[in-house]
């Protein structure tokens, strides 16, 4: 789950993490008002969408002047803005961020993600703070420094000034980057997210280290232990199929395909996708109903598939362990009358119940193709999708 910018500096500000004052708005009035509140000659206008790369698309500008702070809430708010990681599609800013304006002297880079390697969190840093990350990785390595924190000591004052001093935080400063980095660890354990950023985080004129931005996802997993932080969630950053799929526990993800898969399990999906790859074929979507699918997920399945414009075929892949084919079969017989499916439905299913299940969809008098081996489905769901 991704939150906004305003939202990770507030949670970022619980945990002692120095930010510029900022009041978040969903309207070009209530963007004049934040910026008569917070006063001052120089405000920044920000769109908050679930992306990075907002600058580039034009979606930060500064203003030094009311007028221009009006001028450029006007132009941001609802505009549709396309960065590195919205797509050409781009999103549609509803919220803006204004804040006070920022001397700012040095930019630099901190964030936080677990490292599958040393099963630690990792604390990365870097003097090249404002650019992408992943450029600075791939161009010039040796200027990201990382610390994986050890969890019996959390992130250390020795380590954190280490990491400070590195990324070239003055003597003077130290005291105040510890703060910010022990803080953001603090944040990021405790809230049990996936990604905790702050690019840039900077040093003023006068010396003080503050976060200019926030980035924090959370794993949606432990959102049962945040009910806080499940009231940031924004449903308008998210694909209407995808929030309307958590809403019946499916693992659902769009994609840009003509190919719909339904498939029980995370990993034969992931193996069912690639198969259709491999014969030349485009999966629409990730489609997981889990071990306990009924007659009434499967129908739901079908409907987020077929809201596809693209959607030319459909493959079912079943695996019956925990799951038995003859209550899929069911399903799919179900689903099927049930949408009046008019797109070819490639089905192969095996395991618990197999033969049952089979039979149920022999004697459905629905047109479904049976195959035995996932290369048989996917040759034969890319043919049909192709005929």
């Amino acid at each position: 789950m991704k939150i906004h910018e305003y939202q990770g500096k507030e949670i970022l500000k619980r945990y002692g993490v120095a930010v510029p004052r900022g009041v978040a708005c969903f309207s070009v009035d209530e963007a004049m008002k934040a910026a008569d509140q917070l006063g001052g000659p120089v405000w920044v206008v920000k769109a908050q969408i679930h992306a990075g790369g907002r600058g580039k698309g034009g979606g930060v500008k500064l203003a030094r002047s009311k007028d221009e702070v009006r001028a450029h809430a006007s132009s941001i708010f609802g505009m549709q803005l396309v960065t590195h990681q919205t797509g050409p599609q781009g999103q549609k800013v509803r919220r803006l961020l204004i804040e006070e304006g920022a001397d700012i002297r040095k930019e630099l880079y901190v964030g936080m993600v677990v490292d599958r390697a040393t099963q630690r969190v990792c604390l990365m840093a870097s003097s090249e703070g404002g650019m992408d990350i992943e450029e600075v990785a791939a161009k010039t390595p040796e200027k990201i420094h990382k610390v994986f924190v050890d969890p019996a000591r959390g992130l250390t004052d020795a380590e954190a000034d280490d990491v400070a001093a590195k990324i070239g935080v003055p003597a003077a400063s130290v005291p105040q980057a510890r703060a910010v980095l022990q803080g953001l660890y603090k944040a990021f354990w405790e809230t049990d997210a996936s990604l905790a950023e702050i690019n840039p985080l900077i040093l003023t004129g006068d010396g003080r280290v503050v976060a200019l931005d926030a980035k924090m996802n959370f794993d949606s997993n432990a959102l049962f232990r945040h009910p806080e932080i499940i009231e940031l969630r924004d449903l308008d950053e998210e694909d209407p199929a995808e929030v309307e799929a958590s809403q019946h526990d499916l693992s659902y993800i769009q994609l840009d395909g003509n190919i719909g898969c339904l498939v029980n399990g995370a990993g034969l999906a992931m193996a069912t996708m690639d198969t259709i790859k491999l014969f030349g074929g485009e999966p629409a979507n990730f489609l997981d109903v889990g071990g306990g699918a009924t007659t009434e997920k499967v129908t739901e399945a079908f409907k987020l598939m077929l809201r596809s414009p693209k959607l030319k075929a459909i493959l079912v892949n079943i695996f019956g362990g925990i799951m038995r084919c003859d209550v899929i079969a069911e399903g799919v017989v179900a689903a099927s009358k049930a949408v009046s499916l008019k797109v070819p439905l490639v089905v192969r299913m095996k395991g618990t119940n197999e033969a049952l299940g089979k039979q149920i969809l022999a004697d459905s008098g629905l047109p479904i193709i049976s195959a035995d081996t996932m290369a048989e489905a996917a040759e034969r769901v890319v043919a049909a999708a192709r005929g």
